[in-house]
């Protein structure tokens, strides 16, 4: 039968204490720590994350709404479609979504995409046109009733064959 560890006596156990300089450090990282997240939470966005909120998670789907989901695709001479996300370019979908607004506005960054293909798939057809499509599910009581999907953004690859 194996032994039992003997109860440490409180009273033969020696109380260290922190001296008024190490209270007042650990409370100013304490405040600082707060006011980041307060003020993170209240004006911040998902790029502030860990201290301001993380969109993904703060909400649900309207059980009568839509979910859109967003996927990259490119395009071969030979009009075959290859997937741009996950690990194919090295981006997961969550930090593209994040960079739709900016994508929109300078359309020839998907290139990047493109050349990060090539580079990771160096025996692949190359890509001469990238989209970003968008898949709008529609919701009646939390079930999907159709699916629709449209380009957002398209880049035809400079210097591509």
């Amino acid at each position: 039968m194996p032994s039992r560890p003997s109860p440490v006596d409180p009273a033969s156990t020696e109380v260290l204490r922190l001296s008024p300089a190490g209270r007042r450090s650990r409370l100013a990282a304490t405040v600082v720590v707060l006011a980041l997240t307060v003020g993170g939470s209240l004006v911040g966005d998902d790029s502030w994350f860990p201290v301001g909120p993380f969109s993904m998670y703060s909400g649900r789907a309207d059980p009568d709404g839509q979910v859109d989901s967003t996927r990259v695709v490119g395009f071969t001479a030979a009009g075959e479609e290859v997937r741009l996300s996950g690990g194919a370019v090295g981006l997961r979908r969550a930090e593209f979504e994040g960079q739709l607004p900016r994508l929109a506005g300078a359309p020839e960054l998907l290139e990047l995409l493109a050349q990060a293909y090539a580079d990771r798939h160096p025996d692949a057809e190359p890509v001469v046109r990238v989209q970003v499509v968008q898949r709008r599910t529609d919701l009646v009581d939390g079930e999907p009733t159709g699916v629709t999907e449209r380009v957002l953004i398209e880049q035809d690859v400079e210097g591509a064959p």
